[in-house]
């Protein structure tokens, strides 16, 4: 009965969804802005754990800097955002070669040609920050297509319309299953690649620990071993919200001085790269996300209530902790 039931469910998501794609291409953009905001704030009264999860998260990572009120308005902007991320990539088909830069503009697109060679091959580190999907169009729309991992959905019914809409400004999305050596290969030809690096990773699964706020957490390495196995460079970004309902792309820095780096001390310096942004402006970035799985068997400031003990995760940091003191990449 539960498994009839499911397949309902999961027919009538992706009902939901293909009956989405044909309308929200049919809104205005000032129509995508109100039904976003007004979607993540209903979602943020509905959702009271990610809400709870959001607030708990803004605590541990500004302390005493920002009042209840405050906390709670960023976490329903959070939802917000999310939201206007969402429906902006089901109104995405309306986005083209030449008319992507009346909705997002970008800064910094020079470092894309720093030390990437005559290919402009890199690895473009990425985070859940404003309109995260946009990124990804607006690179392709740049040039800077490249093959990027997919996140598979439990309702398969959902994937093809998904990587359909993600793939029309000429990237290629492949599966998870093997998806680090299809990237590995891919760079060896002098391609490109994004992925995102923000979310928790179990220690267990080549993560490396890195302070986000103060607080360690586990993250993927895989954007490092790919730079040590291929030596393409790492350049992060992030696409940030403006006023008017469009967006920026903006690129960092290329991750410099790396041969003496560690896996670890390469993850972190990309975070190093992003985290000013979220501290001027905190509401875009995921805040509903679970981002400090794992707390330390000692820590010396307060996690979320949902960080448990992991003995993994300890044995990373202590490795870390004597890398650190021996100064060995080891």
């Amino acid at each position: 009965m539960r498994s009839q039931w499911k397949r309902i469910r999961y027919r009538l998501e992706w009902l939901g969804l293909v009956l989405a794609t044909k309308l929200i291409p049919l809104c205005s953009r000032k129509v995508c802005y109100h039904l976003a905001r007004t979607a993540g704030a209903l979602l943020s009264f509905l959702d009271r754990h990610r809400y709870n999860v959001a607030l708990i998260n803004l605590e541990a990572a500004f302390g005493d800097q920002l009042s209840l009120h405050e906390r709670r308005k960023i976490a329903r902007e959070s939802f917000q955002y999310f939201a206007r991320t969402m429906v902006d990539l089901l109104w995405s088909p309306r986005l083209t070669q030449q008319n992507f830069s009346r909705y997002i503009e970008w800064q910094n697109v020079e470092e894309t040609a720093h030390g990437t060679g005559k290919e402009r091959s890199m690895i473009i580190a990425c985070y859940h920050y404003g309109n995260f999907e946009w990124l990804s169009l607006a690179g392709g729309f740049l040039d800077l297509k490249g093959t990027i991992i997919s996140q598979e959905f439990k309702n398969s019914l959902l994937d093809p319309i998904f990587k359909k809409l993600r793939e029309q400004s000429g990237h290629e999305l492949v599966p998870r299953e093997r998806g680090i050596i299809r990237l590995y290969k891919v760079l060896r030809r002098k391609g490109r690649t994004a992925l995102l690096v923000d979310l928790t990773v179990p220690p267990t699964q080549g993560a490396v620990a890195i302070d986000c706020f103060g607080l360690k957490t586990s993250v993927t390495s895989a954007h490092a071993w790919l730079h040590e196995q291929t030596g393409v460079p790492i350049i992060p970004a992030h696409c940030e919200p403006l006023r008017d309902g469009r967006y920026r792309l903006v690129f960092h820095s290329k991750i410099e001085c790396t041969a003496d780096m560690t896996h670890q001390q390469i993850a972190q310096a990309c975070w190093n790269s992003f985290e000013p942004y979220v501290q001027k402006n905190p509401a875009p970035w995921l805040w509903m996300y679970k981002h400090w799985r794992y707390r330390p068997a000692k820590p010396d400031r307060p996690y979320p209530f949902y960080a448990n003990f992991y003995r993994p995760f300890e044995d990373m940091l202590e490795r870390d902790n004597a890398r650190a003191i021996n100064g060995t990449n080891l």
